[in-house]
């Protein structure tokens, strides 16, 4: 019973000004935690068949299913892909071409040959020109979850 007493008493005791600004920054500090951590995050960019280069589509699905999603994406000299974001997936370089990519890491020119793969295990996004003479196709497969 004194022991109720006592936390009872310190409870109610009066707090200085220090104190209370700096629990009232504790608190506040915790509910903005809380919020981002509760938010989700969503992508705001277009998903690779969603993006496309001067509102044309240059993704096609060939193939969808519960659990994956085929896409045939088609790049003649002069077209990219607007800036967009990938889901994890795998992709095959059908037919190869020299490409300006621009990424959270700068921006390079890349030759893809023929017959490359790449993959990536998380989200991604990035724009891409077609800066070389011959038209590029790929395959991108994307696990559904």
């Amino acid at each position: 019973m004194k022991k109720i007493k006592h936390l009872k008493n310190k409870l109610l005791m009066p707090v200085s000004e220090h104190n209370q600004n700096t629990r009232l920054r504790y608190i506040l500090s915790l509910l903005t935690m809380a919020m981002f951590m509760g938010c989700e995050t969503k992508n705001t960019l277009p998903d690779p068949l969603e993006a496309g280069w001067n509102n044309k589509a240059v993704c096609e699905v060939i193939e969808e299913t519960s659990k994956l999603r085929v896409l045939k994406c088609t790049f003649p000299p002069g077209v990219g892909h607007e800036r967009h974001y990938h889901a994890p997936h795998i992709g095959y370089t059908l037919k190869g071409s020299k490409f300006r990519i621009k990424d959270t890491t700068g921006v390079r020119e890349v030759n893809v040959p023929t017959g490359s793969s790449f993959s990536k295990d998380h989200i991604t996004q990035h724009e891409v020109l077609n800066i070389g003479d011959s038209t590029a196709v790929f395959l991108i497969m994307e696990p559904k979850e």
